[in-house]
């Protein structure tokens, strides 16, 4: 069952973020949509979100080598002071889905949906009914 306050952070920064509206409504959640990582870091410093869904775009080039993994890995760092309770919905697209186990092994992450996503998927994480 999902609490009626529950705050989900949709961060959306590619075309192929599923959009789930209807869903987060149906079930009660406030979708609070952010176009980017810098922008999510924003939002909580105000906001303590229950769930995170974001894209994984793991760092093939110099932007993330070396001490980050992803797109992830400061917005995660982050969730680890301001919003601890906070679980993490992982989309990654099937070429990159073989990176997030790197991620995974730094941070804490609830679960991981390989695109092409459904809303039956994202609905069974979101009420508690499939394993993470």
């Amino acid at each position: 069952m999902v609490n009626p306050m529950t705050t989900l952070f949709s961060i959306i920064e590619s075309p192929n973020h599923p959009r789930f509206d209807a869903l987060y409504q149906r079930i009660g959640i406030t979708q609070i949509k952010l176009a980017s990582q810098r922008k999510a870091l924003q939002a909580l410093k105000s906001i303590s979100p229950d769930w995170i869904v974001a894209e994984f775009f793991y760092g093939f080039g110099n932007n993330y080598a070396g001490a980050n993994v992803s797109n992830l890995d400061v917005l995660l760092a982050a969730l680890r002071k301001q919003a601890p309770t906070a679980r993490t919905i992982v989309l990654v697209g099937k070429e990159q889905a073989q990176y997030v186990p790197r991620l995974a092994e730094r941070f804490r992450i609830h679960a991981v949906l390989t695109m092409p996503v459904t809303e039956a998927d994202l609905e069974a994480i979101l009420r508690g009914t499939q394993a993470p």
